[in-house]
């Protein structure tokens, strides 16, 4: 049971080593880069411990600044390259949006059509965000659409439009968590609690309304809700 859990939790070192690996295929010589990082850096606080004859502190100082470097290094260029892999993926901005920090509720993919153009919805107290990714000239008419749906429940506050992209007026991909969290906060918690209690039931109260399978006759009414 104990090697079940150790396999299925892998170690931080496992977790470094799979990182390096899946950042070195879209990024073959970062290894080279953060060694030269690290070498460098050691180096020149060597030097400099040699030229004020305190070789030992310099290098233990150096050690630890070059590690910081490769660490941040590394780190840079391993997120780069993840969510280059990431681009042009659907879902890309649901994962994004899923690691955002708290503050944030995230709903993926509350509207979507045949073509694979996606509209997810968060809510926090900058209000409420709608994130479309695919084509920009579909995702017009689903952000007006699902603007339209919610208008029903949430009139009050404010909704931003963002389409992930690199076209002009639109949010790349890895830019689009900073954006979010860079956005002012207009609104108090607990009103950011009642809007997706509202939001909530906005989504049951369609899932649950009756809609006839096919044509709707001229003449038929539509059952009002009780």
């Amino acid at each position: 049971m104990a090697r079940k859990e150790t396999s299925e939790n892998p170690g931080r070192l496992k977790q470094i080593r799979l990182a390096y690996t899946m950042t070195k295929k879209a990024d073959p010589k970062v290894g080279l880069i953060v060694a030269a990082v690290g070498i460098v850096t050691f180096g020149v606080a060597l030097a400099i411990g040699f030229l004020i004859d305190h070789p030992i502190y310099a290098g233990i100082l150096g050690f630890l600044l070059a590690f910081l470097l490769m660490a941040i290094i590394f780190g840079r260029r391993a997120e780069k390259a993840a969510f280059g892999q990431m681009e042009g993926q659907p879902g890309a901005a649901a994962a994004v949006l899923n690691n955002i920090r708290r503050g944030w509720t995230v709903t993926p993919a509350v509207t979507a059509n045949r073509n694979q153009d996606v509209v997810h919805r968060a809510v926090g107290r900058p209000g409420i965000v709608l994130v479309g990714e695919g084509n920009p000239n579909r995702l017009k008419g689903l952000l007006a659409a699902e603007k339209k749906k919610m208008a029903r429940v949430v009139s009050d506050v404010a909704v931003t439009d963002i389409i992930v992209g690199d076209g002009e007026g639109q949010v790349p991909l890895k830019k689009l968590q900073t954006t979010l969290m860079k956005m002012p906060r207009v609104m108090p918690a607990s009103q950011v609690t009642v809007i997706n209690d509202r939001l909530r039931a906005l989504g049951d109260l369609m899932s649950n309304m009756p809609i006839p399978k096919g044509p709707i006759p001229r003449n038929a009414r539509m059952p009002r809700g009780r």
